[in-house]
């Protein structure tokens, strides 16, 4: 396709060629693509984007469908160039790159996903476009230099997705559940319906034709005009819907719908104009209305049931703040603006803030994808998601924590790898296969009774689209499986999504990290080994463990703690499975193994886990004794019944004798092993076509934990928040794992039951609607209907198996 740019026409000829998209005059100039002409470049890519897609029904829809981007600047948003609200709306900012979320109300459909998610060839500027199809939102990644934050809601406007922008959304308040056009489509539905009623009374009452056959045709007219709005406006997403879905070549569950929608309205005006009946306006209305009536319902349903999911579920871990001289641990949802926030080497930052002290190095891949750490002063702004690479620094928060934000921030699709459960391929299988079954039925229903009585035939064709459901496929995975996490995360089990729940229910290898995941390390004992060591030299070690967050450094910071004032960090270097080193006071200091210190082997001792020196002088070694956290008899009974268990340690196999009992054969604990030996060993579990729950603190084993089919992170009080984790547990609740494990099951039983519930129930309706004695407007109500029943079911069940299983594990208070 080539592409030509026209000299400027005369006015008269400007008049006469108008633009493809937009339908104005070609006045600047003509731009000729695709053999269609064009009045600027905006509209031509516009319209290359949907070809490209196979979307140029857009056109087919609305003879104007296109609006012009020929140097327009609405001036409704002229607010957005001002940098107060700019930097409200901003997710993040960094250099050239900005990220923002936006609400997009108008979101219906596939093809409103394909155009959004490739709104980068519009316009220049624009990296990355993420669309949330359930929650209507946009996550926008965009360079500054190319295009500004107005630039892209007049983009977005133009081809017809106006942002839902307000106070609301600046101030992180709730969202609309729904639109108020929705509203308008019922109210014009149940208004026609009403009328149309009213003018069909005499049809009701079997009254004969007579020398009223005058009014009934005029009846009969105003019943086709009451309708057209029914059928255009109030009915217009199931149309566009199922059209946009067979451009594509697939089948979903409006095409039935809408096939419904255009028997009856057809068999109606056709009967009216050839006045051999008064046709089924009425029931056509009234399907409609109904069928929005229940859309309605269900979606409050819905809102009101994963409410408490989306807002209330929290993250298993905290923050370290620091408040009138002391530092305390608190959870992220506690977190205000104007904390002061510590963040040792590898935590992240959980909210907006400004750098107060320490030298701040700001890993962002979490949020652009690129790893090369940004340096920042203080007074510098820095952004959540980041991670600090470096000593610790401390941040006054100027926002609270957008829990949503991290979560969206973990489900990047480039920290997971591409898996699909039984569950789903059967859910998949269901959807697929569904609609052609229906439509099957209802067009050997229609072949039937035609013959037969033509009344009887349209109704009973238009009852089994409608009455038939696949609900159970739709709703049963995310409404229960939700529901699952969110009783989950009220128990100190935070995971990614719905897959990592039904990936628990396919697992049979189960690997265990030792240090901080089977081992409390902050309750275990510590013994010093050595000389006496001065105020100095302990203050220099204890300055330099408290820069870390493994939980060695951080119970032999607790262990030296003293009076004395901590030494400033000039230099800091953590080597992921050695140890850590950095300059302080004119000292260089090293806290970490036998090999990383150089510890000669005539020095070196079994039970010590971790060596100190001062400018090269071994001063001091520590040992360990471990304290086995709670339960982990339990737990390690559970998992040797059910599952092959290992063990992948990067300690020495000091602790060997006393573990060999709780695992399956001696010869699977593995000690002093490398982060790159412990994912070299999930790979080879693999390929033995084994899969994998991996358990790790997520510090040096985040290969491990990627690699995983699930990698669980277990975490004390710290913001040990790692996108290679499909899931974070709160240390103290470890004993409850074999429970969760178990409700991961029954909640796979339970969506495979409400499977069976759904068949049954469609066998039922459509028993009754092959036979013709089920209206379609009772059969838009029994449809949604039958919708909120999977719903509640779902979550009801799971609730209550919640409650059973989980029931007296932990001594510590559940909540259902």
């Amino acid at each position: 396709m080539a592409e030509i740019t026209a000299p400027s026409k005369t006015k008269k000829d400007s008049e006469q060629v108008q633009c493809y998209h937009c339908n104005e005059p070609c006045v600047d100039e003509t731009i000729h693509f695709d053999e269609k002409t064009f009045c600027c470049q905006g509209c031509k890519m516009v319209y290359s984007i949907l070809s490209e897609n196979g979307m140029c029904t857009y056109y087919e829809l609305d003879e104007n469908a296109g609006i012009s981007l020929k140097g327009k600047r609405q001036q409704q948003f002229a607010y957005l160039d001002e940098t107060s609200v700019v930097e409200k709306l901003l997710d993040f900012e960094e250099g050239n790159k900005a990220r923002l979320t936006f609400y997009l109300p108008q979101i219906h459909c596939a093809s409103c996903i394909w155009l959004l998610e490739n709104l980068y060839k519009l316009r220049e500027g624009i990296l990355q476009s993420k669309v949330n199809f359930m929650k209507k939102e946009i996550y926008l990644t965009f360079d500054k230099t190319q295009i500004t934050l107005r630039q892209i809601v007049e983009l977005l406007d133009s081809i017809g997705y106006e942002p839902a922008i307000n106070l609301q959304s600046l101030d992180d308040e709730e969202k609309p559940v729904i639109p108020r056009t929705f509203y308008y489509q019922i109210g014009i539905a149940g208004f026609a319906f009403g009328n149309i009623m009213l003018l069909s009374f005499p049809e009701y009452l079997g009254l004969e034709k007579g020398s009223d056959d005058g009014f009934q045709m005029i009846f009969g007219y105003l019943n086709i005009i009451l309708s057209l709005p029914v059928l255009l406006y109030s009915g217009r997403d199931y149309f566009i819907s199922a059209w946009g879905t067979l451009k594509h070549g697939y089948l979903n569950l409006d095409v039935p719908i809408a096939l419904g929608m255009l028997a009856l309205f057809g068999r109606s005006v056709f009967e009216i104009v050839s006045q051999t009946g008064a046709g089924y306006l009425d029931s056509f209305a009234g399907l409609i209305f109904f069928l929005l009536i229940g859309k309605w319902f269900q979606q409050r349903t819905y809102h009101h049931v994963s409410f408490e999911r989306n807002y209330k579920s929290y993250f298993p871990i905290a923050a370290t703040i620091k408040k009138d001289g002391e530092t305390k641990t608190t959870s992220l949802d506690k977190l205000e603006i104007n904390d002061t926030v510590l963040l040792r080497h590898g935590e992240l930052i959980p909210a907006d803030g400004y750098l107060l002290k320490g030298k701040a190095k700001i890993d962002y891949s979490f949020v652009t994808g690129e790893s090369e750490p940004v340096e920042k002063v203080s007074g510098e702004k820095v952004f959540a998601g980041g991670r600090q690479m470096g000593e610790m620094i401390e941040i006054s928060l100027s926002k609270k924590v957008s829990q949503s934000y991290l979560t969206q921030l973990w489900n990047d699709e480039a920290f997971q790898e591409s898996k699909e459960s039984s569950t789903s391929k059967l859910a998949d299988l269901i959807g697929r296969r569904f609609t052609l079954v229906v439509l099957t039925v209802a067009a050997a229903t229609f072949i039937y009774w035609y013959r037969i009585d033509p009344g009887i035939a349209f109704n009973a064709f238009t009852a089994v689209l409608i009455v038939a459901c696949p609900c159970a496929v739709a709703l049963s995975i995310p409404f229960t499986l939700g529901n699952i996490i969110r009783i989950f995360a009220k128990n100190g089990f935070y995971v990614k999504n719905t897959k990592v729940v039904e990936e628990l229910n396919d697992i049979d290898t189960v690997v265990f990290d030792k240090t901080g995941t089977l081992t409390n390390a902050l309750q275990s004992g510590i013994e010093k080994i050595g000389g006496n060591l001065s105020s100095r030299q302990t203050n220099l070690i204890r300055s330099l463990a408290l820069q870390s967050n493994h939980p060695l450094s951080r119970q032999m910071a607790a262990y030296l703690e003293g009076g004395e004032d901590l030494y400033k960090v000039e230099s800091f270097n953590e080597i992921v499975g050695k140890g850590i080193e950095g300059w302080l006071d004119g000292t260089h200091v090293k806290i970490g193994s036998a090999s990383f210190l150089s510890v000669p082997k005539e020095q070196q001792q079994k039970d010590v886990k971790v060596w100190a020196s001062l400018n090269g002088i071994l001063v001091s070694g520590f040992i360990f004794h471990n304290q086995y956290r709670s339960g982990f008899e339990r737990v390690m009974q559970f998992f040797n019944k059910k599952y092959h268990t290992y063990l992948l340690s990067g300690d020495n196999d000091a602790s060997r004798a006393e573990l060999e009992p709780f695992f399956e054969k001696k010869e699977n604990l593995k000690f002093e092993q490398t982060p790159q030996d412990k994912l070299n060993f999930i790979k080879n579990l693999q390929k033995e076509n084994k899969k994998v729950l991996m358990l790790g603190d997520g510090l040096n084993d985040a290969g491990a934990l990627q690699k995983s089919e699930v990698g669980i992170v277990l975490t004390e009080d710290t913001n040990n928040f790692t996108p290679a984790s499909d899931g974070i547990l709160a240390a103290k609740n470890f004993e409850l794992l074999p429970g969760f494990i178990k409700l991961s099951r029954k909640s796979i039983q339970l969506v495979h039951y409400a499977y069976a519930l759904a068949f049954v129930y469609n066998l039922i309706g459509l028993s009754y609607a092959v036979t013709g004695t089920l209206s379609p407007v009772v059969a838009a109500i029994l449809m949604p209907a039958s919708s909120v029943t999977i719903v509640l079911f779902g979550v009801g069940m799971s609730s209550w198996l919640a409650k059973k299983g989980l029931k007296g594990q932990s001594p510590s208070t559940l909540d259902v």
